[in-house]
C-alpha cells in the first residue's frame, strides 16, 4: 500500500539541501517520478549525480514558472523555502497540494509518532524525550525532524511497536494535513518568525496543526503556566487527553492531570517521580523542558527510577546554552540556537554572573526593546551582522553597558575573549538567525566554538587579567 503512494506519482521538490535529498532519495526508492527543483548550483554534489543515475530530474539555479506547466500530483517543499515566492504561489492559485516531509512521513509510518514543537525548547525537549525511550527495552526508538535528522530517513525502519520522536517547526507544521501524533508536545507560544508566516495569527496557527488531527485516544502535553497557550488550547477544539505541566500555577487541574514541581520535587498527577537536586540543566526553562520529557515517559510506563537517572546524566543539546569551556573563572557559553529575542531572554535569565554578549545576525525587521528588562547583568555587547547598529540603540538605553560593533563573529569573539575578567560568562546567544552571514545557527555555533578553543590556545589567560 505504502508503494502505491509514490509509484509513478509525478512529484516536484522545491529545495534540496538535507531535508530535500532525504525526500528524493526516499521518493526514487519507492518508483516516483522526482524532480528537484533548487536555486543554487549543485554541481559539485556527488548526491545528485547518484539521483540522476536512478532517474530523478534536477533543474537549478532558480525557481522558474515554467515547472509548473507540467502535471504535480504535488510538491514537497523544504520547510524553509518560504510560501511567498512566486512559485509556491502559482501553484497555490493552480489547487496544487503542497506538503513538507513531516507530512509524507505521517502517511506512512507504523509506530508511535511523538511530536514536540513550541518557540523554545523544542530541541531540549525532543532529546530529553529520546534518551529517555531509550533507556526503556519496551522498543525501539527513533529520532528525527527539526533536530537535524530528516524524517524520511527513518519512516523505513519502523514497525508498529516502534516510537518516532519528532522536533517540529511551524514551517514544517505548515505543510502537512492529515499528520497524526499519537503525543503532541507544544512547550510554548511566542511571538515569531514573523518574516515567514507574516502574523502572529498565522505562526499560531500553524504551531496547533500538531494536533488538529488528534483523537480521544491521543495525548497533548503543554506549558499550563503560559496563560495564552492555555486559552489557544481551550479554542482549538482539539480532541487529545489534556497533560499540563506547571512550574509556577500548581492548582487541582495539573494535580490531577498533570506533571509539576514542588518542594524541590517533580510529581506526575499527584506521584512523586524524582529530586531536582541532582538535575545539571540550569534554569527555569529548563525544568519546564524536563516536566515535558518527565509526561511522555510517564505515558510510556517508565519506571521514576530510569527517569532520574536519565535526567540527572542529561548536560544538554549543543548550541543550547551549552557550556563549552571553563578556564580561569570565565565560563564560555554557546546559545548559537537562540534565533529570536524569547530564547536570548532564557539565555541572560540563566545566569547570575555578569555577562558579555555577543549577539546580531539577520535583520528580520523587529526591535529588541524587550531584551532591556534582562541587560542589567551585561558588562559589554559585542554585537555584529545586519542588526548590530538596531541592537546598539535597545543596548544603548541602559547607562553602563559598553557597545562595541563587529563585521562578523569571528571579531565579536575576540574582544569579548579579551575583555573576560574572571567570574565572568561569554555568552553567544545570538537573538537573530544565522542565515545572514551562516547557512544555519549549526554552522554560526561552530563558528564561535572553533574561535574560541583557537583564542584559549593561542592566547591563554593569565590567573587574573
Amino acid at each position: 500500500m505504502n508503494q502505491e503512494l509514490f509509484d509513478q506519482k509525478n512529484i516536484l521538490i522545491i529545495g534540496y539541501a538535507m531535508t530535500g535529498q532525504s525526500v528524493a532519495e526516499f521518493l526514487v526508492r519507492k518508483g516516483a517520478n522526482v524532480t528537484v527543483n533548487d536555486r543554487g548550483n549543485l554541481n559539485e554534489d556527488e548526491s545528485v549525480d547518484a539521483l540522476i543515475r536512478q532517474g530523478a530530474k534536477f533543474v537549478t539555479g532558480g525557481h522558474p514558472l515554467s515547472l509548473l506547466e507540467q502535471p504535480w500530483d504535488y510538491i514537497i517543499k523544504n520547510p524553509g523555502i518560504p510560501y511567498s515566492i512566486d512559485i509556491i504561489q502559482a501553484a497555490k492559485q493552480q489547487n496544487i497540494p503542497i506538503y513538507t516531509d513531516v507530512e509524507i512521513a505521517s502517511w506512512i509510518a507504523s509506530g508511535d509518532i511523538i511530536g514536540i514543537t513550541g518557540s523554545n525548547g523544542k530541541t531540549t525537549t525532543t532529546q530529553l524525550i529520546y534518551n529517555l525511550l531509550k533507556a526503556s527495552d519496551q522498543f525501539e526508538t527513533y529520532l528525527s525532524g527539526n533536530i537535524g535528522i530528516p524524517v524520511l530517513s527513518q519512516v523505513d525502519n519502523l514497525n508498529p511497536k516502534n516510537q518516532l520522536v519528532m522536533e517540529l517547526s511551524s514551517f514544517q507544521l505548515e505543510g502537512t494535513q492529515k499528520f497524526h501524533p499519537h503525543i503532541a508536545i507544544i512547550c510554548n507560544i511566542y511571538e515569531a518568525h514573523l518574516d515567514y508566516h507574516q502574523t502572529h495569527d498565522n505562526y499560531i496557527q500553524a504551531k496547533l496543526k500538531i494536533t488538529q488531527n488528534q483523537t480521544e485516544n491521543d495525548y497533548l502535553i503543554y506549558r499550563y503556566d503560559q496563560g495564552e497557550l492555555t486559552q489557544l488550547i481551550k479554542e482549538s477544539g482539539t480532541q487529545a487527553i489534556l497533560i499540563p505541566f506547571s512550574v509556577q500555577c500548581i492548582d487541582d487541574v495539573v494535580r490531577k492531570t498533570g506533571v509539576y514541581f514542588e518542594n524541590e520535587a517533580i510529581y506526575y498527577q499527584g506521584e512523586f517521580v524524582m529530586s531536582t537536586q541532582h538535575i545539571q540543566l540550569p534554569g527555569q526553562h529548563n525544568l519546564e523542558n524536563i516536566l515535558a520529557a518527565i509526561a511522555v515517559a510517564k505515558l510510556k510506563k517508565l519506571d521514576s527510577k530510569i527517569i532520574a537517572d536519565v535526567i540527572n546524566q542529561y548536560t544538554g543539546v549543543a548550541h543550547r546554552i551549552q557550556v563549552i569551556e571553563r578556564v580561569k573563572g570565565r565560563t564560555f557559553v554557546n546559545d548559537s540556537k537562540a534565533t529570536n529575542i524569547i530564547a536570548t531572554i532564557t539565555a541572560l535569565k540563566s545566569f547570575k554572573e555578569p555577562i558579555r554578549y555577543i549577539g546580531g545576525g539577520l535583520d528580520r525587521g523587529n526591535g529588541f526593546d524587550e531584551l532591556i528588562p534582562y541587560i542589567g547583568q551585561i558588562q559589554g555587547a559585542y554585537l555584529y551582522g545586519e542588526t548590530k547598529h538596531k541592537m546598539k540603540e535597545t543596548f544603548d538605553k541602559l547607562p553602563g553597558v559598553k557597545v562595541h560593533l563587529f563585521d562578523n563573529l569571528e571579531q565579536a569573539t575576540e574582544q569579548a575573549y579579551y575583555d573576560a575578567q574572571a567570574g565572568e560568562v561569554i555568552l553567544l546567544s545570538p537573538c537573530c538567525a544565522s542565515w545572514d552571514q551562516f547557512d544555519h545557527f549549526e554552522q554560526r555555533g561552530d563558528c564561535f566554538v572553533k574561535t574560541v578553543k583557537a583564542l584559549l590556545k593561542q592566547q591563554p589567560y593569565k590567573k587574573e587579567n
